[in-house]
């Protein structure tokens, strides 16, 4: 059985409900617009199972992980609608597409004059899912990071049935394998590493089962320290803490970088006597993750597969 077959029985047991194209009318699944006739495609979320249009021209992407595999799958001409602030360079392509508020705060009167064919959304968006159904078919493609490359994998494979792009979807998701399989094999070799995000003059150690778990429950690194809060903004450590734990490498993203704050650089920031003392630090071995990669989008076809190879290159 391939990982996608595995996936597909593990992640949807009922996966003819969640695929299966359904020839019926759009009004029929609450659109906005009574009067659109066509296809659907029925998709379960992170809030439910949606009817939305199969093939759509016209889409309000409302996550930078979601504006990624829709970019690699050549579908960017579809989108029409993106966060107005906060876009990675890496999706630079979008720089002129209409801005509609930000991800917390999407501007709901501006998606309604847009009147797009469906709306896509993620974790910053998900409380305002109620809101922005109103507006159109409305998908919230939120990942659970614990099950991170298989729901990554379901993310995607949700937009591939969407747009009919399984086949594509499927090739993309082997690359993601192979970077995997080789960051396994590194992993292996490397010791036990700490994952930080340095932000506000502040430093949070991130470990198994959090955001950042791809490194540790996905490729195999060995955790510094067990046991650390399982909290989206990690756990507050000192300096102090890095150095007593004195980790063999370290992962840091700079999250002020990442979302165009000022503040000290991660690097100058970790600088000083007591991080000094680590072996990370004396041997070099601290890698400075993409921020807007791993901060910012997270997810997409193309960026999990850069994501896994700057680890791999770390661990090299």
């Amino acid at each position: 059985m391939t990982r996608m077959e595995s996936f597909v029985v593990r992640r949807f047991p009922a996966m003819t409900a969640v695929l299966a194209l359904a020839m019926v009318p759009l009004a029929a699944c609450g659109s906005s617009d009574s009067s659109t006739q066509g296809p659907t495609v029925s998709i379960t979320h992170a809030q439910g199972t949606t009817d939305v249009p199969q093939d759509p021209a016209a889409v309000v992407v409302l996550d930078f992980g979601v504006l990624d595999t829709i970019n690699t799958l050549g579908l960017g001409e579809r989108v029409v609608g993106v966060p107005s602030e906060g876009r990675p360079r890496f999706l630079d392509a979008f720089s002129t597409v209409e801005g509609v508020g930000t991800m917390q705060e999407p501007d709901v009167e501006k998606i309604a004059e847009i009147d797009p064919d469906l709306i896509v959304i993620g974790p910053r968006t998900a409380e305002r899912y109620a809101d922005l159904s109103k507006l159109a078919p409305t998908l919230d493609l939120s990942v659970d990071s614990t099950e991170f490359i298989d729901a990554n994998a379901e993310q995607a494979t949700s937009i591939g049935t969407v747009f009919g792009k399984e086949s594509q979807v499927t090739a993309e998701l082997a690359q993601i394998d192979a970077a995997v399989t080789r960051g396994t094999a590194a992993a292996g070799k490397s010791g036990d590493a700490m994952v930080l995000l340095t932000s506000g003059g502040k430093v949070s150690a991130y470990g198994p089962g959090s955001r950042f778990a791809i490194i540790h429950d996905v490729l195999g690194v060995e955790p510094t320290v067990r046991g650390l809060k399982q909290d989206r903004h990690g756990q507050a450590v000192s300096f102090e803490f890095i150095a007593k734990n004195n980790p063999s490498r370290m992962f840091v993203i700079d999250r002020d970088a990442a979302i165009g704050e000022d503040g000290a650089a991660a690097k100058e920031f970790l600088d000083n006597a007591l991080v000094g003392r680590t072996t990370a630090w004396k041997k070099g071995d601290v890698t400075y993750l993409d921020g807007q990669r791993w901060y910012v989008a997270g997810t997409g076809l193309d960026n999990v597969e850069a994501m896994v190879n700057e680890v791999v290159k770390g661990l090299a």
